[in-house]
């Protein structure tokens, strides 16, 4: 299990911005990270109005699960952890229009492809071992002089 100082060592995320709790599995090997999340009303997403989270925010769990894959894939090297950038959010399925207060959103990704820095992972949230949210998510891999470079509106990437 991967938490607190240890999760915080491996992804970008502080704050209210960190929509995960911990790490309950991974494998480098297969490709795969298991994660959780508390929803609570801390949330940076947390809605009174809904009495949770929008089920949409989803692919942001998904997103973070991939920032630990990633980010442990550099731990295992002995690299700093890379900057990665959504390209694409596609093939989402949403069952459920909120993630209520208290409860534990699970959270599985997988890397299904990898062409160079681009790769594509699919994603799925439980809630009580029903799947609420499915989809791919594409990202690309940056050192951080690329990711300077993006946050400046630079065209160039090389």
């Amino acid at each position: 299990m991967i938490e607190n100082e240890e999760l915080l060592s491996i992804v970008p995320h502080r704050g209210k911005m960190l929509l995960l709790s911990r790490v309950t599995d991974y494998s480098l090997e297969e490709k795969t990270v298991e994660a959780e999340y508390n929803v609570t009303e801390e949330c940076l997403f947390y809605d009174p109005s809904l009495e949770g989270v929008p089920c949409w925010v989803g692919f942001e769990f998904i997103a973070q699960t991939i920032a630990v894959f990633s980010g442990l894939k550099s731990r295992a090297k002995g690299e700093p952890a890379k900057m990665g950038f959504i390209l694409s959010v596609s093939q989402t399925r949403i069952t459920m229009p909120v993630i209520k207060n208290g409860s534990v959103a699970k959270i599985k990704i997988k890397e299904v492809e990898n062409v160079d820095l681009l790769f594509v992972f699919t994603g799925e949230i439980f809630l009580e071992n029903e799947k609420i949210f499915e989809g791919k998510i594409t990202v690309i891999d940056v050192d951080d002089e690329q990711a300077e470079r993006i946050k400046r509106g630079s065209n160039a990437i090389g």
